[in-house]
């Protein structure tokens, strides 16, 4: 009965309005869509930034030259910011704290991957897809990494792949990039390097996923979720 609960939420934040296959203008599908926007500041928020249905994250700004990284932990559920301050301790949708200092975002488990490992038994799924563009000023940049703790060494775990070099804020019109894959999954290796395999958001092999934010100077990511 849980089980079934969390996938019609999952459902309704979606608003299940499927996109069409044309895209806009923007470079985006067609069709409704769960908001984020993460945007880049110079002064650390001091307010607490839970208990709302913001569609914001605040994380650091940093330069064009010198990235800084914040930490945006993911939890699985219907999509949701958990916790919208990056810059302090970090607390999930129901109130309890998460690994460190961060922002927290929750999202289902994607099914619309090719996963070798995929969503862990029970936890709320549906099948998506991710688009992001970066608005704000010309200069700014991001890249985007999904990490995650291994449970039997306690080592952080980072994704092979990335957003590097597609999130950056040209001039004149920006258009969205397709980041399905790189934000909702992880490729890595489990014998040193010598394969890699893709590794599905809130599969049992890891704990603690999240998006290892490191801004160059971009002031606003705008991430868009499509049902799919």
């Amino acid at each position: 009965m849980q089980r079934a609960l969390l996938c019609v939420l999952v459902i309704a934040t979606l608003a299940l309005a499927r996109p069409a296959l044309s895209q806009n203008g923007n470079g985006a599908p067609n069709g409704a869509h769960y908001n984020l926007n993460i945007i880049g500041v110079e002064n650390p928020k001091t307010t607490t930034l839970t208990g709302s249905d913001r569609h914001t994250i605040f994380v650091a700004l940093g330069t064009k030259k010198d990235a800084v990284i914040s930490n945006i932990y993911l939890t699985p559920g219907p999509f949701q910011v958990c916790d919208g301050n990056g810059f302090d301790a970090a607390y999930k949708c129901d109130g309890s704290p998460a690994v460190n200092q961060g922002a927290v975002f929750q999202l289902p488990c994607n099914t619309n991957i090719p996963a070798d490992i995929t969503c862990a038994d029970g936890t709320a799924q549906a099948s998506y897809s991710v688009w992001a563009r970066a608005l704000g000023q010309p200069g700014g940049s991001v890249t985007i990494t999904t990490c995650a703790t291994d449970p039997t060494t306690l080592e952080v775990v980072c994704s092979a792949e990335s957003t590097l070099d597609s999130l950056a804020r040209h001039a004149g019109k920006q258009t969205f990039t397709n980041v399905t894959n790189e934000l909702t999954s992880m490729v890595v290796s489990f014998d040193g390097g010598f394969t890699y395999q893709r590794v599905a958001l809130f599969s049992g092999g890891f704990q603690d996923f999240f998006w290892q934010y490191a801004n160059k100077g971009l002031r606003l990511l705008q991430i868009r979720f499509y049902a799919q």
